[in-house]
């Protein structure tokens, strides 16, 4: 025992000697000694203390209803060490058990060197299989919260990840069981299609969870769902998604409608659905008004059928948000929709046409109140391509009605179009031409995202408002200023940062070359070699 404990010892001494250096390794710092004294949290009020602990642990404070990883893709915040003041009645109130959140690991640079010094290299391995660390974590909360009722009634939000939400079945059901003021849970795809192995939690949630906020129904559901009007186990559901049910219209128009706080609904690919569920048939329910509203492959439902649906007075003042993808109501129809939406802030239209579009047979759009628009029309993959696409005749169309001043409040505007930001561009003014009779029906900037494909990322362009320029010896309208940002599509030659070029009317017809603040030209491999040469003398110049 002493001869091994002696060549561990030198292999020891000999692996510190060859250790590589630890660039995160942070230097020896002595710590002061605790002085002993009254702790200055402790004279903070207590209102003051929780808005702190709310800029530490901001994802306390994300009160929406969506999954972990769409609250990431969003902007959301991933979960680091903080310290919190540990004598405070703060850190058992509060913020800190209102939304809990499971991440799969702290998100540190030095988490995959210490995952490897975790691992004890021996004979049996021991350690050397990985920690289900989210695992381990969902089980503390479940203890923690069943333990302590009082923070159970504070949780209303609790996500977790894909894997550990799908594994932790019976967890969550003894976590959820003790959670009353439960809003929004993360829940496996199983419970949403009456999966056998999530009917305990399903059960748990109806029966323990009435505040429940948000709900899906997949296909499998059927049976659950028709019984959602009977049973009434959510009274307070707010958002419910319907995604390939094979219900019928009557059954779906009555489970809606027994649903009080309703105001987003989602249908998806409803085989059986038409334009029945928009009728009005007493004493037969009615479709509830939403204010969010998504049809999505649902063929069957018409422009005409939508049309009496949004006659009503109570849906058309609510209604602010509609997104029709691959619907029946097609972009040469949406002229109709917008004619009866008065309130409507957020349009998405997303649709695949084969044939082009003639405006003068349609009249052109038209929306006060309409704020983001999302026009999403391609040509199919097989379009020639030595012609003009079909889809390029609706984004004529679309940008005629802008140019009409038919969009007053438009600010977003999202477009399958490269060509959408030189359509929505005036023609030059003519030399001394009147500038009250010029208009491009823009009164405030426009955002601009387009690009070619959907799998592209999108390009920004930014187009203001054209404003009266006075020119020596003429009295002119300058073109359109338009910003495009191409950070996304432009090569890795330009720089960290997009370049933006100008386009400035000179008011005869032509074009101003105006100078950058920053940015030399892009430069190629030759280019390198000389960028000492000429930088001096074209620095700030673009053109």
């Amino acid at each position: 025992m002493k001869f091994l404990q002696h060549i561990r010892s030198k292999s020891r001494l000999k692996n510190e000697d060859t250790a590589p250096f630890d660039e995160y390794r942070a230097p020896t710092v002595h710590s002061p000694r605790n002085r002993s004294g009254r702790d200055s949290t402790s004279r903070l009020p207590l209102k003051l203390l929780t808005k702190i602990l709310s800029y530490i642990c901001l994802h306390a404070w994300d009160d929406n209803y969506l999954s972990l990883e769409d609250s990431m893709r969003d902007g959301g915040y991933y979960l680091v060490s903080t310290g919190a003041p540990r004598n405070r009645e703060v850190t058992n109130t509060g913020p800190r058990y209102h939304n809990v959140r499971i991440d799969p690991v702290h998100y540190c640079e030095r988490e995959i060197d210490l995952a490897a010094k975790r691992k004890r290299k021996s004979f049996f391995e021991r350690n050397g299989e990985p920690v289900d660390a989210p695992k381990q974590r969902v089980e503390q909360f479940s203890r923690t919260v069943r333990d302590n009722q009082s923070l159970a009634i504070q949780v209303e939000f609790l996500k977790m990840p894909y894997m550990t939400r799908e594994t932790c079945i019976a967890d969550l059901a003894r976590t959820v069981s003790v959670l009353p003021n439960l809003k929004y849970v993360d829940l496996p795809d199983g419970i949403y299609s009456d999966d056998r192995s999530c009917m305990t939690l399903k059960q748990e949630l109806e029966a323990r969870c009435p505040d429940l906020r948000k709900m899906r129904y997949l296909h499998g559901a059927e049976r659950s769902f028709a019984l959602l009007s009977q049973s009434q186990p959510w009274q307070n559901l707010e958002i419910l998604e319907l995604s390939r049910l094979e219900v019928e219209p009557n059954t779906l128009v009555s489970v809606l409608a027994s649903v009080p706080a309703l105001h987003e609904v989602k249908l998806e690919e409803l085989p059986l659905v038409d334009d029945s569920i928009f009728r009005r048939n007493p004493p037969a329910p009615t479709l509830p008004p939403v204010t969010i509203l998504t049809l999505r492959n649902v063929l069957a439902l018409t422009a005409s059928g939508f049309e009496a649906y949004l006659s009503r007075p109570e849906v058309r003042e609510v209604l602010s948000h509609l997104t029709l993808l691959d619907t029946g109501i097609g972009p040469s129809e949406l002229y109709r929709i917008l004619a009866a939406t008065p309130y409507l802030k957020t349009l998405r239209i997303n649709q695949t046409i084969n044939r082009a579009l003639n405006p003068a047979t349609i009249p052109p759009l038209v929306s006060r109140s309409l704020e983001t628009l999302y026009f999403e029309i391609e040509s199919p993959p097989a379009a020639p391509h030595d012609l003009q696409l079909p889809s390029e005749s609706y984004y004529q169309y679309l940008s005629s009605s802008i140019l009409a001043g038919n969009f007053p409040s438009l600010r977003s505007l999202y477009a399958l179009s490269t060509s959408l930001p030189s359509l929505l561009l005036p023609l030059p003014a003519a030399p001394f031409a009147n500038s009250k009779a010029l208009s491009s029906g823009l009164r405030q900037p426009l955002m601009l995202y387009t690009k070619s494909i959907p799998e592209h990322d999108w390009y920004l362009t930014v187009i203001s408002p054209p404003t009266p320029a006075n020119r020596r010896g003429s009295a002119t309208a300058t073109r359109p200023i338009s910003f495009y940002n191409g950070s996304t599509q432009l090569g890795p030659q330009w720089g960290d940062k997009a370049r933006d070029s100008v386009i400035v009317g000179n008011g005869f017809g032509g074009f101003l070359a105006v100078p950058s603040e920053d940015g030399a030209r892009p430069s190629s491999s030759r280019g390198h070699k000389h960028k000492h040469s000429w930088s001096t003398s074209s620095k700030g110049w673009m053109g």
